[in-house]
This record gives C-alpha cells, structure tokens and sequence, in this order.
C-alpha cells in the first residue's frame, strides 16, 4: 500500500497541536500555523484595516479605550508571569485603535492587535463594560481561537495541501479567512464565525481579566443585555455572531462573578490605572 506522505506528516502535526492546552480553562486546542507566522500575516492585514478605516488618533474615546486596553493586557501578563508563562506571550505586540464607525464591533487579531469601534461605546456606557469587551476580546486572541480557526479553514476550504503551500498560493483566501478568524468580518456568518465554545470561553477569560485589572465584573450580564437589545429584535450585531443564547449567557456571566473576583484577589494587576486611582 503506497502512504501518502503528506497526509501523514498532517496527522502527526494534527497530534502534536492537540495537546496544547488553553491558559485558565485547560482546554485543549488545534493550532497548525506558527504563531510567528500568523502574527506576521495579522499584524500586516491590522495595519492596512487601519488604513483603510477612520482610525481616531486622538480624543476621550482613543484615550478611554487604549487606558481600558492597557489595562486589560497588564492583567494578561500579570497572570501569564505568576503561572510562569511568559514565554507563551512572546511575540505578541499590543495595539489599541478607535475606528470611528456606527457598527456595534471590536475584535483583537492574533498577537494582540486589537480594534473598538465607537458604536460599540454607545452600548458599553461605563469604563467597566468596556474592560468586559476588551476582556472578552483579547481573551479570544489568548486562548489562540484565531488559529484554531484558521487551521480548521485551512483544512476545510483548501484542502490537505502542505501548509506552507497553502498559505503562499492562495493569499486572498487566506487573508479573507485571517480577518474572519478574527472576527472582523461585517456581516454574520462570513467564513468562520466564532463557535459558542469559543464565545462562552472568551467571556469566562474575559471576565478573570476584567476582575484582575481592577473592573467590576458585575457589569457584564447588562452589557450583555443591553447588546441583545440593539437592532430593535431584527438581525443582532456582528459582534453577537454565533454567541451563547442571550439569557444563557447573562445566567452564566452572573454565576462566574465570586469565581472572577477571586482571580481579581490572587492576581491583581496593580500597575492598572483602576488601582493606581
């Protein structure tokens, strides 16, 4: 019987990368592209989103959001150094921009780039339900959803082909599916949206880093409430895609509130701007 050679280096590749564990849930993950590797292509396809949006250079929503998000990454470290960690960060370079835009949106690119639109600050209202969507966003980027993303695309849509191959000879798809895998997309349902599993584990590391950056996480069930309201019961905002069912979700959020805290007490992120006030 002749083997296929690339099918078996795929399979072995296949399981190496499920034994790679997501930090604080412990859950296991597909990862086929290098981080290095990703991270080159997302912070490439970040700067020309930038570009080719009103991306704010200053004002009170610029200074709130790159606060909040400053915020949010020191807590991330905070955890990652204390759990001893680090290294898992290398690479990644935070960034935090204001598109000025009436779509209710963020999203945070593989290796830390991160996007508010100010039509989301209109349902956040409060420093706080902001640090939630920072939180929940830049969770998704820590728990490498992106790349799980993108290596179950690179599988489904392109077929099993090397992987280098597949990311050389098809740049358009794969830049299209890198904008998806990071939830940028405009529309619901565009290539690869956001399974609940990730949504739901995105809110709960959310929550922990919202907590540990010094934010109250009791304000994430209303933010959460007052998202499912816009649209006036037509079709949800982007944001919303694929996300837990809306009374689940506050039920949940509400439930992990003493275990959050408890993460805001044993790594509390004191370089945060919430405990130098």
């Amino acid at each position: 019987m002749k083997i296929n050679k690339k099918l078996v280096g795929l399979g072995l590749v296949l399981l190496v990368a499920a034994c790679s564990k997501t930090a604080f849930t412990g859950r296991k993950s597909m990862t086929l592209i290098p981080n290095s590797q990703l991270n080159q292509m997302s912070f490439a396809e970040y700067n020309s989103f930038l570009s080719q949006n009103k991306t704010l250079k200053s004002g009170a929503q610029v200074d709130l959001v790159k606060r909040v998000g400053n915020d949010i990454k020191l807590a991330a470290e905070t955890y990652y150094q204390q759990k001893g960690m680090e290294k898992e960060l290398k690479g990644y370079a935070w960034e935090f921009n204001v598109v000025e835009s009436p779509e209710i949106n963020a999203f945070c690119m593989p290796g830390g780039k991160v996007v508010v639109y100010t039509g989301i600050l209109n349902v956040t209202k409060n420093e706080d339900a902001l640090a939630v969507v920072m939180g929940h966003e830049v969770a998704h980027a820590l728990a490498n959803h992106g790349n799980e993303r993108m290596s179950q695309g690179l599988i489904a849509q392109l077929g099993l082909t090397a992987l280098d191959v597949a990311l050389q000879s098809k740049p358009q798809e794969t830049r299209a599916m890198l904008m998806s895998a990071a939830g940028a997309a405009t529309q619901v349902g565009v290539l690869l949206p956001f399974s609940r599993k990730h949504e739901s584990e995105a809110d709960e590391i959310g929550l922990y880093l919202t907590a540990m950056a010094g934010y109250n996480p009791n304000e994430a069930a209303p933010f959460w409430q007052r998202m499912n309201q816009q649209g006036g019961g037509s079709r949800p905002p982007a944001f919303l895609s694929t996300h837990p069912d809306p009374k689940k979700r506050s039920e949940d959020l509400k439930a992990l509130v003493p275990k959050a805290r408890a993460y805001g007490i044993k790594y509390p992120a004191k370089g945060s701007s919430k405990y130098r006030r």
